[in-house]
């Protein structure tokens, strides 16, 4: 429980309506919902697709959805049908923030555009997630993480001999879901002080694209361009976790301080007055020596003298770690990184706090990611529909394909 005198969380008392799917849209409403805010995940019949992504027990409660997905509530709206997109810009009227994933074209159909959405309620903040910014030739194309990565640069960067490659994790989805974030934050404090609610749209290629170049752009943040691309300390091959007697570390040497130190660690002090390595810009053009000489003596010693001797010398570095084993790290365990949930369906589960502390802030008790339309009488029932959903004028409601691009 949070203090009594503890402040409200930063969005609390902040709507969001969030008709995402997939990583992207519902990372950055997770987000949102971490900061306080009410997110209302309003799902076409079929639901969001990561429900079946390592649906194993058939709940609709895969692993990714529970967590991408908790804090939030869950409604299923047909939007196709014209009394439940009323119902859908009813929940609009009474909120902050509209957010979608959709293509441009189901938007369209659906009636649902900026300008759409803004004329029943002009201080909503409505913002978009895309591929591709509708200014460009690529507006129409589809686009998921994997495409994203390709396009921006960043498989070409991640590749090696065999060629580009994929990170492997979302992180387009990922960084792009915070771009939205940070820009829906920016739109509501613009509307604190102006009244006026905002359009955003933000795109993932050039997101990406502004991602990667700010260290890879190299001699071509110059016109023409002075040298190559990319970022040579980056682009090492020697550059990786290296293997010590017992294992695997994580070490960054980069100050000249640093250098100096591991040079007397390992019984080569001399190195330090060597021409290539004597500034910050010569390592840097002869990183591939260094990271081969770290690589070479790391070798030699196991994992905790490594550690011993780099903490005591302020040399930054880690062991290793599993997914597995960071439920089990000493530091993540005292700043109660996880937290335990029982959820109703699926049991005990484990998650990963929001990582910011704001202080003086109540701590976000966050409810279970929802079951398919678990929460639809309750929030009908906010906008005075206790009856339930209003027929169209045919006079029922039949099931109906999703209307998601």
């Amino acid at each position: 429980m949070a203090p009594e005198d503890a402040e409200e969380a930063p969005l609390a008392g902040v709507r969001v309506i969030d008709l995402t799917t997939t990583f992207m849209g519902p990372y950055c409403t997770l987000l949102l919902a971490q900061m306080g805010a009410d997110v209302i995940k309003v799902e076409a019949p079929g639901g969001d697709v990561v429900r079946y992504v390592g649906d194993e027990n058939g709940t609709g409660l895969g692993p990714v959805f529970l967590t991408a997905n908790r804090g939030k509530r869950s409604i299923v709206l047909d939007l196709k049908r014209p009394s439940e997109r009323d119902v859908l810009l009813s929940l609009v009227r009474t909120g902050d923030v509209f957010v979608h994933n959709m293509r441009p074209e189901a938007v369209t159909r659906l009636g649902l555009g900026a300008e759409d959405v803004r004329a029943a309620s002009p201080r909503t903040v409505y913002c978009v997630v895309r591929g591709f910014s509708s200014t460009g030739p690529y507006r129409d194309k589809a686009a998921y993480d994997d495409v994203i990565q390709a396009s921006s640069g960043l498989a070409a960067v991640q590749g090696g001999p065999d060629g580009p490659s994929y990170v492997r994790t979302p992180v387009a989805d990922k960084a792009t879901g915070l771009m939205a974030v940070g820009a829906i934050a920016a739109a509501l404090y613009r509307r604190e002080r102006t009244g006026r609610g905002a359009t955003i749209e933000v795109p993932m290629m050039e997101t990406m694209v502004s991602f990667t170049l700010l260290d890879q752009q190299g001699g071509y943040v110059f016109d023409p361009p002075r040298g190559p691309a990319g970022y040579a300390r980056t682009d090492s091959p020697y550059r990786k976790p290296y293997r010590t007697a017992d294992g695997h570390i994580g070490v960054m040497v980069y100050t000249d301080a640093q250098w100096r130190a591991f040079f007397e660690l390992v019984g080569k002090p001399e190195l330090a007055a060597d021409p290539r390595f004597r500034t910050i810009t010569l390592r840097t053009v002869h990183i591939d020596e260094l990271y081969r000489l770290l690589e070479e003596e790391v070798r030699t010693r196991p994992t905790a003298e490594w550690l011993a001797a780099f903490d005591e010398r302020g040399i930054p570095a880690m062991p290793v770690l599993t997914v597995p084993q960071l439920f089990h790290d000493e530091h993540l365990r005292a700043t109660g990184t996880f937290e335990d949930v029982l959820h109703p369906v699926e049991g005990p589960l484990r998650y990963a706090r929001f990582p910011v502390d704001f202080a003086g802030s109540a701590r976000v008790d966050l409810r279970p990611a929802p079951r398919l339309g678990e929460h639809g009488s309750e929030i009908l029932a906010e906008l005075g529909l206790a009856d339930g959903l209003p027929r169209d004028p045919a006079g029922h409601r039949d099931p109906a394909p999703s209307q998601e691009a």
